[in-house]
C-alpha cells in the first residue's frame, strides 16, 4: 500500500513537470523593437576629408535576427537579412542569393504595422540590375533633393522583410547619416544608416503584441 502511494505521487509529479515544460516550449514571447545606430553602408573614407567616398564593391551584411553584422565571407549562407552600400539595399533571397528572403514595400505607418498580410507579394533580387527594393529617389525608401544634395527617408515607408531563413520582420529606415541629424546637409556624414526594427523569431506573420 505504501508502495503505491509513493508511485503515485512520482507519476503525479512527473505529470506535473511535463505539462511546465509543455506551457513553457508554448510561450509566446513578445516582439520587441530595436534601434541600430550608424551602420555604415559599405563606405571608402577620404583620409583628408573624413567623408566617404564612393563605397566599395561589397555590401555591409546585416541579420535582423541577431542585430550583428555578418562577414562578407558568410555572404553565400543564410545568416544575412539585408545588405548595404551606399543608398542600395540587398536582400537575401532570389536567383543570386542563397537564402529564403524577400520584400514588401508597406506604405503606412511603422507602428500599426501588426501583421504581414496575406496579399502581400514579396519581391527578390532577380538579378545586380534587378533588385527587390529600387535603388531610386522617390521609388522605395528614399528621396534625393538634388539641390541640397540630400537623401531623406520617405516618411510611411516601410520595408517588410521575409529574412533569409524565411521568417518575417520590418523595418523603417530613420536616417542615412551619422548620428542621424535631424537637419542634415552636405556636411553630414553620409552612408551610415539608423533604423529601426522588429523580427518575429517564431516564424509567425505577427510583427506587434
Amino acid at each position: 500500500m505504501k508502495n503505491t502511494y509513493f508511485i503515485s505521487v512520482f507519476m503525479l509529479s512527473v505529470a506535473f513537470l511535463a505539462s511546465c515544460i509543455k506551457d513553457d516550449s508554448n510561450k509566446v514571447v513578445p516582439v520587441e523593437t530595436k534601434t541600430y545606430k550608424n551602420l555604415a553602408a559599405a563606405p571608402t573614407v577620404n583620409a583628408t576629408t573624413g567623408q566617404p567616398q564612393a563605397p566599395t564593391s561589397k555590401f555591409t551584411l546585416f541579420s535582423l535576427r541577431t542585430g550583428e553584422v555578418i562577414a562578407n565571407t558568410d555572404s553565400t549562407t543564410d545568416k544575412w537579412d539585408l545588405g548595404f552600400r551606399g543608398t542600395t539595399i540587398i536582400v537575401n533571397g532570389g536567383a543570386i542569393r542563397t537564402g529564403k528572403g524577400g520584400v514588401f514595400l508597406f506604405t503606412g505607418l511603422f507602428d500599426e504595422l501588426k501583421e504581414v498580410s496575406t496579399t502581400a507579394v514579396f519581391a527578390v533580387d532577380e538579378s545586380t540590375t534587378k533588385l527587390a527594393i529600387a535603388p531610386a529617389s522617390g521609388q522605395s525608401w528614399y528621396n534625393y533633393n538634388a539641390l541640397a544634395n540630400v537623401i531623406s527617408p520617405i516618411p510611411g515607408r516601410v520595408l517588410v522583410v521575409r529574412t533569409g531563413d524565411g521568417k518575417f520582420a520590418k523595418v523603417e529606415i530613420l536616417s542615412y547619416y551619422k548620428d542621424a541629424p535631424a537637419t542634415p546637409d552636405q556636411t553630414s556624414v553620409s552612408r551610415h544608416y539608423t533604423f529601426r526594427y522588429v523580427v518575429q523569431a517564431d516564424g509567425s506573420t505577427k510583427l506587434s503584441n
